[in-house]
């Protein structure tokens, strides 16, 4: 196994250990939370530019990838709309965005093409990363004494109450709902298909 491709290995552990985390709660647990998502998410950005730049690009890896990003990303709006940060027809559109992106490309696959993933599908996934981090990062830092400057900093952008989660939430909402359109607009062919 390659570098790049146990980097994605290890993103897949890592959400374990979120999870677990996540559901052990308390302190102790939202910081395990927070750690390992935010270790999760750099992996998910250094992984594909390790295996472009070391000519590394894989068949396991092209699975793999979208794979760990989808089980990431899901486990952890499932958890934020069980805490109430999300609503939960935003984790249900989500989602469904994912099945229906792996379904078209399953299809793709059938008909001897590739749908690759475009910018809109990018940003869509920083911006989620933005939200979930942001929600962690308010449950970790909660507790702490906002007496200290750095920690009401911290408060101040994480705030659900303030402007980074919720705009950032909306923004990934409206990025998914157009990036999936645009998946069902490249691939209306294979749809149109008898």
């Amino acid at each position: 196994m390659n570098v790049p491709n146990a980097i994605t290995v290890s993103r897949l552990f890592l959400t374990g250990i979120f999870v677990a985390g996540a559901s052990f709660g308390g302190t102790a647990g939202h910081w395990v939370a927070l750690v390992s998502f935010v270790v999760a998410a750099i992996s998910d950005f250094l992984d594909g530019y390790l295996a472009r730049r070391m000519g590394l690009v894989t068949p396991m890896g092209k699975l793999l990838d979208p794979l760990a990003d989808k089980v990431l990303v899901c486990s952890a709006f499932v958890y934020l709309s069980a805490e109430g940060f999300c609503p939960v027809w935003v984790t249900v559109l989500i989602l469904a965005r994912e099945f229906l992106v792996t379904g078209l490309r399953q299809i793709a696959v059938e008909a001897g093409r590739v749908l690759a993933a475009d910018r809109l599908g990018k940003w869509k996934t920083g911006l989620q990363l933005t939200f979930c981090i942001t929600c962690l990062v308010w449950l970790a830092f909660e507790p702490l004494d906002p007496g200290n400057p750095l920690v009401r900093l911290i408060h101040h952008l994480s705030d659900p109450a303030g402007w980074l989660q919720p705009a950032s939430m909306w923004l990934a909402l409206g990025l998914t709902l157009l990036s999936g359109w645009h998946y069902l607009w490249a691939s209306r062919d294979l749809l149109a298909a008898k």
